[in-house]
């Protein structure tokens, strides 16, 4: 074999091998991609049903319901639009309340409802994370004046 096959052989295995190490890499960004949805956006149906992603909002007012006899607890997450029932398995943080921002991250279910794996309770309450903030905003911005609420804007703060 002469040198400038070799050469040419070494190129295209190279070439080879960097395509197949980037589509791996890819494959698993992909994997580990999780997008942030409102209930207005899961309600209309712009949310994957087959993989996890988050919701963002407030806990409704008198939705909260807790299992007695485990650690399971069932509450509503909205936008001031549209409410979505969320399943939660597990211990809530010290700063989940009705009426408080909230981001859940999890699955859809076939019967409507969100199964969250984790709950993030935001730690201030002036704040609302940004995405949440414009989403909330946006899903407002159709309605008519009259159906408004107030309006929480962002502030600082974090999520514990």
């Amino acid at each position: 074999m002469k040198p400038r096959h070799k050469r040419l052989a070494f190129i295209t295995a190279a070439l080879a091998g960097l395509v197949v190490a980037s589509a791996l890499v890819m494959n698993a960004f992909q994997d580990n991609l999780v997008f942030f949805f409102t209930p207005s956006e899961v309600l209309a149906r712009e949310a994957p049903l087959d993989r996890t992603f988050r919701i963002g909002g407030m806990v409704q007012e008198s939705s909260v319901r807790r299992d007695p006899e485990s650690i399971r607890v069932h509450f509503v997450v909205t936008d001031g639009v549209a409410h979505l029932p969320v399943f939660y398995d597990g211990i809530l943080p010290d700063l989940f309340r009705e009426g408080q921002g909230v981001v859940a991250q999890g699955t859809l279910a076939g019967d409507g409802i969100f199964r969250a794996s984790t709950v993030l309770a935001k730690h201030d309450e002036n704040y609302m994370p940004p995405e949440a903030a414009e989403a909330m905003m946006r899903a407002r911005r159709d309605l008519p004046p009259e159906t408004l609420a107030t309006d929480t804007g962002p502030a600082s703060g974090d999520y514990q």
